[in-house]
């Protein structure tokens, strides 16, 4: 459970998150968050060296770092610093930029916003995220920067696969529940299925169109409920308004603060921070963000620029 009193505005950010003692304190209850437990011998009380960020168990000497294993890791920069840029990052409505980034936090260079910004992209997956359950709308698209020269219908852009659970109620906002993207190969059974039994927990009801990728989709344990277009009114944006609604969303909102120029190696990313705004979008969720985003920071083992900036395999 996150706790109620989280800040809900920059002032209040700046008063409880403002120094990096404030924020050292705040990462250790989130690493060990049922207390200090020694990972050489169990014991649960351990002394802090100074003012840094290592704590030795008090009863085999055995040294710890606070940010070791974390996104954290072997940074030289002050801990109010790195939590300033996630609360600008996760508590902006339509997203920011590295740019934006590097001119807010005062960065001397584009490629540290960068890093840091793709950084905290990392800690807005959940690890272990649960799967979508019951209802279920899935299909796919294109997504990403054109490549000149490309031909098709895609123009060089990547197969966006997408699921949203659907059917969660009729209260305005409410109607849609979780939400997945992901950059899959291309369209074929293998991947669309693939991509599926990854997000979407067996036995939920799963509508689609009829593209033949789909057709396996009962056997693998699922309800499938596939819609032919072609039987009647054929705009798939009607028949499966869950799913594209949240196409659209991702279409505008790359378009808007990334000016659709997103590379094919960065793109998982961009879905990755569109889906946690998605799925935390309510007025609560919005002082929550930056809660989770520490949360899964302590949690993910740390990345470099180098790995970062690397084609994907």
């Amino acid at each position: 459970m996150l706790p109620e009193d989280l800040p809900h505005d920059l002032p209040t950010f700046i008063e409880r998150f403002g120094t990096d003692e404030q924020c050292h304190r705040y990462l250790f209850d989130k690493r060990w968050p049922e207390g200090f437990c020694c990972r050489a011998c169990g014991h649960r009380q351990a002394w802090r060296l100074g003012r840094r960020n290592i704590y030795e168990c008090a009863a085999c000497g055995q040294q710890h770092s606070l940010l070791k294993g974390t996104i954290f890791e072997q940074t030289k920069s002050g801990l109010a610093r790195w939590c300033l840029a996630s609360y600008l990052v996760s508590a902006s409505k339509g997203g920011i930029s590295a740019l934006e980034l590097q001119r807010q936090m005062g960065l001397g260079s584009y490629q540290t916003a960068w890093t840091w910004l793709h950084k905290i992209r990392r800690a807005m997956v959940r690890p272990g995220r649960a799967a979508l359950t019951a209802q279920v709308e899935a299909d796919e698209t294109y997504g990403g920067g054109a490549e000149p020269g490309k031909p098709g219908r895609g123009g060089g852009k990547r197969v966006v696969a997408g699921a949203v659970e659907s059917g969660r109620g009729k209260a305005r906002g409410r109607r849609l529940g979780r939400l997945r993207l992901a950059v899959v190969p291309d369209v074929s059974a293998e991947s669309l299925e693939g991509f599926l039994g990854r997000n979407a927990a067996r036995p939920a009801t799963v509508t689609t169109d009829g593209w033949a990728a789909y057709g396996g989709l009962a056997a693998a344990g699922y309800r499938h409920a596939p819609i032919n277009l072609s039987a009647s009114w054929g705009d798939a944006a009607l028949r499966l308004p869950a799913i594209h609604l949240v196409f659209s969303l991702a279409k505008r909102w790359l378009l808007g603060t990334h000016h659709g120029a997103v590379q094919a190696k960065h793109l998982p990313a961009s879905l990755d921070e569109l889906v946690f705004r998605f799925n935390r979008r309510t007025a609560k969720s919005i002082s929550h963000r930056f809660a989770r985003v520490i949360e899964h920071a302590v949690q993910l083992p740390p990345t470099t620029y180098r790995a970062l900036v690397a084609a994907p395999a």
